[in-house]
């Protein structure tokens, strides 16, 4: 069971508990309860009231769950606000149309509520506002439509088709802004969800990696048991009253524990989530769909629609050259900042692996010094690496001026070049050297299957913090299921990735 702070353990006990907390926790993270400034504490008896952080016990979710909708409706409100005052002063309308505009607020946020952009947030421990652009983009649309057939009626004023089209993209835009603003308010407001693991291995494993990686899950893991009794935890030892969320990862609990889980955690108002322990069932499933009460795992055993491939180079000519265009200025800063840097040419080309394997000349901005190449020799013996790949932290070969270009990503702009000749994709699995790709096992040839991009699932996911293995599954993931969609968000996440600079060498 728990360690409880609020009863008495013998320092045998508590030594003997450290060394079996310790052992199932990740090699990558250790979670040590003794030392923790926040810990399970039970309440001193049965009806009296713990503290969990500044919430009541069995209140906490509700509150931090209530107290972001509210922080939702208020950014939503503001982006109706920002709409109207663009319509009403800068896009020509009507200035009467900003107060009317204002006037149906309540209607905009009903309709968000109808299309759960209220309730989406608990339903998944990840949630990011690109996840709802698609609802997103439907409130602004039903709600400009909403302001037309408002100014239909007798009322003073007017909406021109033409303002109704600035009202929907300005409220979409700043609504998005405003929500992605508001999430990140509301974690550092709010304390984490103190989470309890169920279960040791792999799983366990991955579990704690991604909560390491991806620090907006919110979480806080106050405990890990390689097992759980459910009759135990049933009758309850005053700690249940203090955790917010069960993560479940044993491959000892089955369906009817799973259901018994499930009633608790409608009692006490804990949140319940369950890893599965076959991963690899997972790996191609596209959906999660149901004949009835049966669940049924789709899986994507059909080639990628040349429709989709026929977009998805649309999209890399389009985007690629636009931004040619538009960033030539910038192009020719970095290029004079590198010649006052450091002696050298301005681009480095470097042999890379590409589609089926076959090796093209992938551009960058150079940040290293001039001989490079023949110094990586020395730092890396290719021979020598455990895996086929290597990064190197702190690398004395980089340049000062190179150093800032890597921060932002800047480096990798003129791979758009490679893009636009069809070399690259805008979205893919990232060009590695064809002398690493030569030392691939066969199951590493997925990589190579399609294009590789100019970002990709690498870049978004954790970025040079990721091992081999975790590389290699988010971008199988990517190929398995590619699509237009996902590379649109995939481009917006990188923009966010890149100004936060998480994860660059």
């Amino acid at each position: 069971m728990f360690f409880l702070s609020g009863e008495e353990v013998s320092p045998a006990q508590e030594s003997e508990a450290e060394r079996e907390e310790l052992t199932d926790l990740s090699r990558q993270r250790s979670y040590d309860l003794a030392s923790s400034a926040t810990t399970i504490t039970a309440p001193a008896e049965p009806g009296s009231e713990s503290r969990v952080g500044a919430f009541p016990r069995q209140a906490s979710n509700e509150w931090r769950e209530s107290l972001l909708r509210r922080m939702l409706a208020s950014g939503d409100i503001l982006a109706v606000v920002f709409g109207a005052l663009w319509i009403g002063f800068f896009a020509g309308e009507n200035v009467s149309a900003f107060f009317w505009v204002v006037a149906l607020v309540p209607v905009w946020v009903i309709l968000a509520k109808l299309l759960g952009l209220y309730d989406r947030d608990q339903r998944a421990l990840r949630h990011l506002t690109i996840d709802e652009s698609a609802p997103l983009a439907v409130w602004a649309v039903l709600g400009s439509a909403a302001a037309i057939l408002f100014f239909h009626l007798p009322v003073p004023g007017s909406l021109s088709s033409t303002g109704a089209g600035h009202l929907t993209l300005a409220v979409f835009g700043s609504a998005f802004v405003l929500r992605g603003l508001t999430r990140y308010l509301w974690r550092k407001i709010t304390p984490p969800e103190r989470t309890v693991i169920v279960g040791s291995g792999p799983e366990t494993e991955a579990f704690l990696r991604k909560i390491e990686l991806f620090p907006e899950t919110h979480l806080e893991i106050v405990a890990n048991v390689p097992e759980m009794d459910i009759d135990e935890l049933r009758r309850g030892d005053g700690w249940l009253q203090s955790i917010d969320r069960i993560v479940v990862a044993s491959a000892a609990t089955d369906g009817r524990d799973v259901a018994r889980l499930i009633a608790i955690g409608q009692e006490q108002n804990i949140r319940l989530s369950v890893i599965p322990l076959t991963r690899s069932l997972f790996g191609t499933a596209v959906q999660l769909s149901r004949i009835a009460d049966l669940p049924v795992l789709e899986y994507r055993t059909w080639a990628v629609a040349r429709s989709t491939l026929f977009l998805k180079r649309s999209l890399d000519l389009i985007v690629s050259l636009i931004s040619l265009l538009v960033l030539l200025p910038l192009f020719v800063l970095i290029a004079l900042a590198i010649k006052f840097d450091s002696r050298g040419p301005v681009i480095y080309s470097q042999r890379r692996a590409g589609a089926g394997g076959r090796p093209f000349l992938m551009f960058k901005f150079r940040t290293m010094v001039r001989d490079a190449e023949e110094q990586l020799k020395d730092l890396v013996p290719f021979d020598k690496l455990a895996e086929p790949m290597f990064k190197l932290t702190n690398d004395p070969r980089i340049t000062r001026f190179g150093r800032f270009l890597r921060h932002w990503s800047l480096d990798e702009l003129p791979q758009l070049v490679n893009v636009l000749i069809g070399k690259m994709s805008l979205v893919g699995p990232r060009p590695e050297q064809v002398e690493l790709v030569e030392r691939y096992e066969p199951e590493h040839l997925f990589r190579v299957s399609v294009k590789p991009g100019l970002t990709g699932p690498m870049q978004v996911y954790g970025r040079g913090q990721l091992v081999f293995e975790e590389r290699l599954a988010v971008e199988r993931e990517y190929i398995e299921n590619l699509s237009l969609g996902r590379d649109l968000r995939i481009l917006v996440l990188t923009v966010a990735v890149a100004l936060g600079r998480k994860g660059a060498l």
